[in-house]
């Protein structure tokens, strides 16, 4: 590379993450003023968004505000207070959104959330009925005084501030309580028919709670009052190094979660100056992390009133996923990878394949072995208890259990505990380093030898999620890639130091290293003139070493197309430096998943390489967690990764959205082809 070209890649500003994870939200935002998109689901998207951000400010917001203590940490307080802007205007336009646009429409389809206001007479005498029997006995009101401090506040919960007038029952003029709202108590309550006008009516707890203040205070009267929500750093951090049992350091770290680092504190719009004043100098906050809205402080809670709601036309059609054509419902699974691999395209092909490949594998007496690894499988999960049931039937099972996979890390592990009271083995992955790759292994007695048969996926072992998520399973036989996912499971029981993997790349070994020579390749190709491509699906973009190689193949004239669904901090179409960049976003009904990697250095088939992976392009995935990529080689299936996870994406002109330079996405189109709506009409199920 010459070095006007290396300068130029050095002077690249690359965009801010925080402002790259905003960007994804708005989007997520927009499929809420969708009208194409039916209502329910709306609101849901909405929910979303608010799931969203509390992810952020308990994980990223926290790192980022903890580092601007820190000096030469690189974050200024001009960075913070961009990041806070950015935030408050999001949040302004989520509410404008549910309360201009969704609120009216669900009441023109007949579904209220009302307010005391707008509750009549008999829906009144209902609520005043449910609060004194069902929620009043809960609340317990504490007044503010030198022997009782403000109680503890836990991250996310719902809670009231209270300014009083007159004297508490020993004549002394404490004038602020608080109320804490449990956990236990619904936060959206739908009334009887009876009193619903023939409509579907719903109330918020804090509603409720708010019209009965006075019933929690007698004798005293309410001047002020609002309903907030406080958010902590909620990433647990654990030191690895100095633990000897990491499973009980987890729990006994998980019962502090909730009363990490205060982050943000969200009122109520009409919150008096004098009592947001108070919580935030109570918590140890500044201005920029109050955040006053116009509706409940929590959204996401109204997941309920979907839930509830009686009205299917309001929600998208299910979708009934067919069963993958290579696999027979019946018949000897086994024998048919002995023919060649599978490939499974999740949600779009059923989960149930997967489920199927390892129920076969506990009910065969020949299988005499079963490895998995577990990062994100749900707290009830069928999957579990098939390893449950096989360390029953007398195999031998060796499980790899993330326990730092965050807010998983309970479910995680109950698992670990269950399955080691069965006596399987199992292992915490590496110290230091996430166990993120999906791998799972069978091997088998067939006549005097063994064979393996193995299971890779881009996604999680999670039966829920995978109706959800957008990833590719592939079920192989293959001698050298199982055998590398043995080796991979070897050395992540023994720790000990193996050959390298034949076919896999693994991270934090070989697989960074791997793509920059894959994209150096490209880039000399198009030095010398001939094809040149990069394609790369993943779910975000944020390594600076990745990044760089990219910029670097884009400026030899390599043409490279970034589908990234969330956080990218390259700037495409700047002029000199990656004008030869594109990058877009699909959003739509599914959560795009799917890690697809494809590069061409000329013309001949040998002058390609694709590869399915679990791992973003992130350093945390390259460089801190166990990852793996694996190369399709079988010419049909290769064309076919390209066809279903590829090229519809390319030309989607439905959910895709394209970057700009400066960081902001505009949408590509609404009328266009779904690349979704491809693939679901391609693999429904056919009755």
């Amino acid at each position: 590379m010459s070095h006007n070209a290396t300068a130029g890649v050095a002077s690249l500003k690359l965009l801010g993450r925080e402002q790259a994870i905003l960007e994804f939200n708005r989007r997520v935002l927009a499929q809420a003023q969708r009208d194409d998109v039916p209502l329910l689901e709306r609101l849901r998207y909405i929910c979303i968004v608010s799931s969203n951000l509390d992810e952020f400010f308990e994980v990223r917001y926290a790192d980022i505000l903890e580092a601007s203590r820190l000096r030469g940490s690189g974050v200024t307080p001009e960075d913070l207070a961009d990041v806070s802007s950015r935030a408050h205007a999001l949040v302004q336009d989520q509410y404008d959104a549910f309360n201009g646009v969704l609120l009216p429409q669900l009441r023109q389809q007949g579904i209220d959330i009302l307010n005391h206001a707008d509750r009549n007479e008999a829906q009144r005498e209902w609520v005043s009925a449910f609060f004194r029997r069902q929620v009043q006995p809960l609340l317990t009101p504490i007044g503010l005084d030198p022997s009782h401090p403000f109680p503890q506040v836990a991250n996310k919960t719902l809670n009231f501030i209270v300014k009083l007038g007159g004297l508490d029952v020993f004549g002394r003029d404490n004038s602020i309580a608080i109320v804490r709202i449990p956990r236990v108590l619904p936060r959206v309550i739908k009334l009887p028919e009876k009193i619903s006008d023939g409509r579907q009516a719903f109330v918020l707890l804090s509603s409720v709670i708010r019209a009965h203040l006075p019933e929690l205070f007698p004798g005293r009267e309410i001047e002020a009052f609002s309903q907030f929500r406080l958010t902590r750093d909620s990433d647990l951090d654990v030191d690895e190094d100095d633990v000897t049992n990491l499973r009980q350091a987890l729990r006994s770290k998980m019962s502090t979660r909730q009363f990490g680092q205060a982050v943000r504190m969200e009122v109520v719009d009409s919150c008096p100056h004098e009592l947001s004043d108070f919580l935030l100098e109570q918590f140890g906050l500044t201005a920029e992390a109050l955040y006053k809205v116009h509706g409940p402080v929590n959204l996401g809670r109204l997941t309920q009133v979907i839930d509830q709601a009686d009205a299917d036309l309001l929600r998208f059609v299910p979708y009934q996923a067919g069963w993958p054509e290579a696999m027979l419902r019946s018949g000897d699974l086994f024998d048919r990878l002995k023919e060649g691999d599978v490939m499974l395209h999740h949600p779009f092909q059923s989960f149930d394949a997967v489920v199927q490949f390892l129920r076969d594998a506990v009910h065969d007496p020949d299988v005499l072995a079963i490895k998995q690894t577990i990062y994100r499988t749900g707290s009830e999960s069928v999957l579990m208890e098939l390893l449950l049931e096989a360390v029953r039937r007398g195999k031998e099972v060796l499980a790899v259990v993330e326990l730092k996979a965050r807010f998983d890390e309970e479910a995680n592990i109950n698992w670990a505990e269950r399955l080691e009271a069965l006596g399987a083995q199992v292992v915490y992955g590496v110290v230091g380093l996430k166990t993120h790759a999906k791998m799972m292994l069978v091997t088998r007695r067939e006549g005097h030898r063994l064979r393996r048969y193995a299971h890779l996926s881009t996604g999680n072992y999670n039966p829920r999620t995978s109706k959800l998520y957008t990833d590719v399973g592939w079920l192989t036989a293959n001698p050298e890639l199982t055998s590398d996912v043995d080796m991979i499971f070897q050395q992540l029981a023994s720790l000990t130091q193996l050959k390298s993997p034949k076919q896999l790349l693994l991270a934090p070994f070989t697989m960074q290293q791997r793509m920059v020579h894959h994209i150096q390749r490209v880039g000399q190709a198009a030095r010398h003139g001939y094809p040149a491509r990069i394609v790369a699906k993943v779910n975000a973009l944020t390594d600076e070493i990745l990044i760089r190689a990219l910029v670097e193949a884009g400026q030899h004239g390599a043409s490279i197309d970034l589908i990234v669904r969330g956080a990218c901090i390259l700037p495409p179409g700047v002029a000199g430096l990656t004008d030869r960049i594109r990058v877009r976003s699909v959003v739509g009904r599914m959560l795009e998943h799917t890690r697809v990697l494809y590069f061409r250095w000329g013309h001949g088939e040998e002058d390609e390489a694709l590869y399915l992976s679990s791992a973003d392009w992130m350093n945390r995935n390259m460089t801190r967690r166990i990852e793996i990529a694996w190369p399709v080689h079988d010419p049909v299936l290769r064309q076919r990764v390209i066809d279903e996870c590829l090229v519809p994406y390319l030309l989607d002109g439905c959910d895709a959205w394209q970057q700009f330079s400066d960081g902001h996405y505009e949408r590509v189109g609404v009328d266009g082809p779904s690349a979704q709506r491809a693939l679901m009409d391609r693999h429904r199920a056919v009755d």
